[in-house]
């Protein structure tokens, strides 16, 4: 099965900026989570904590699709290293504004600054292999293959900022997700030889034309899909302090994650006879599902085997609208595709996790999960309007 996994990381360069985008990637997974950790420690609100991450999500949200369109347009190694940067130093004031209890304003403005500068590592590594390889299968593959790393990415965030949050410091597991986004995203960005060239579409001539059509309806999927996403990882907080260990949250979290793994894993080593509007289908359909027996759930192993089961239907299903956007948009405007998907996602969470908070608050973690849920029905519902494009990298 992992033969064709071999083949694609063969090429040359490509295991190296590959891993390099593991890293730089961990701040996706640890500073939602870690701000909400963070500020609930300090606080005693998960309503607050919950506000303060949204704020983070909301500015990555507002400010992804710029990101890629320059990325596109100036070339990753002059963008990533810049928005990295900023994104260090935003991440740094808003935790030493919470722990100096400075007005609560200038939390939410280093949060949102933090978000808005996050650089869009993932868009940008999938672009790579799409420019890397020509083959479909092989593309397919590596999207698999990014899909499992996120999956990774997943499951090592969660549990390392929730550790290094409850038995060191509330700071230390965003200070670790800071330090291993900066030096992953220099170590991706240096890796010239791979790096797609820069304004692949003539500043001096029109943008080849975007299949709004195509790309919308998956943003709104992942919109939806976003919310589930958010509302999950603040309720399951919520539902490990209610059992009394808390400590657990993070560890449940990656379970969920792990099922989604090796769902990746077995989506890109087989050949699939359906199409992946197919798939996203089907996926996102089952994800809604999995969110049902949650706020029935009161035992943290009985729990921890209803999220594994669930995150099988992840990886499929965001592999299956990736696919899509790769084969359907133009190869100049990649990337800011790609980052109309992720601006979807982080949009959701940010009103997933903030409505959780209120009802974590008022009614307890097992009536919260029914946000979750809600999110999952509605992106089963818009995953139904999805329609592949015809590809242009066929």
């Amino acid at each position: 099965m992992l033969d064709s996994y071999r083949r694609v990381l063969a090429r040359p360069g490509a295991f190296g900026f590959s891993s390099a985008a593991l890293v730089a990637r961990l701040p996706i997974s640890m500073v939602g989570l870690g701000i909400v950790l963070l500020v609930e420690e300090r606080t005693g609100s998960y309503g607050l904590a919950g506000t303060v991450s949204a704020v983070f999500v909301l500015a990555e949200a507002a400010f992804a699709v710029l990101h890629g369109r320059w990325v596109d347009h100036f070339g990753q190694a002059r963008v990533l290293p810049l928005a990295i940067s900023v994104f260090g130093a935003g991440l740094a004031l808003m935790m030493l504004a919470v722990e100096q209890d400075w007005a609560r304003v200038w939390t939410y403005v280093f949060a949102a600054v933090a978000g808005a500068a996050l650089p869009q590592v993932g868009a940008s590594v999938r672009t790579r292999w799409s420019h890397l390889l020509d083959d479909p299968g092989e593309k397919q593959t590596a999207f698999a293959l990014e899909a499992v790393l996120d999956e990774v990415v997943f499951v090592v965030g969660p549990v390392l900022v929730t550790l290094l949050a409850t038995s060191w410091h509330p700071v230390a597991g965003l200070t670790f997700a800071l330090v291993s986004g900066v030096v992953g995203t220099f170590a991706f960005a240096a890796q010239r030889r791979t790096e797609p060239p820069a304004g692949r579409s003539a500043p001096a001539g029109p943008r080849p034309p975007m299949p709004w059509r195509l790309v919308l309806t998956l943003a709104l999927v992942c919109l939806t899909l976003g919310a589930l996403f958010g509302a999950a990882e603040v309720t399951t907080v919520a539902f490990a302090e209610e059992q009394g260990q808390r400590w657990v949250a993070g560890w449940l979290l990656a379970v969920w994650s792990l099922g989604s793994l090796v769902a990746g894993l077995v989506t890109g080593a087989i050949v699939w006879r359906s199409g992946p509007d197919v798939r996203l289908r089907w996926g996102s359909a089952a994800m809604a599902l999995a969110m049902a027996p949650l706020m029935f759930v009161d035992s943290v192993p009985v729990m921890a085997v209803v999220l594994l089961v669930g995150g099988l239907a992840i990886a499929p299903t965001m592999i299956g609208a990736m696919t899509m956007v790769e084969q359907g948009v133009p190869s100049g405007r990649l990337t800011e595709g790609m980052a109309i998907l992720h601006t979807g996602i982080v949009a959701g969470v940010a009103p997933g996790a903030s409505i959780a908070g209120f009802v974590v608050d008022h009614s307890g973690a097992s009536a919260a999960y029914a946000v979750a849920l809600a999110g999952g029905l509605l992106g089963a519902l818009a995953a139904q309007a999805a329609r592949p494009a015809p590809s242009l990298r066929a």
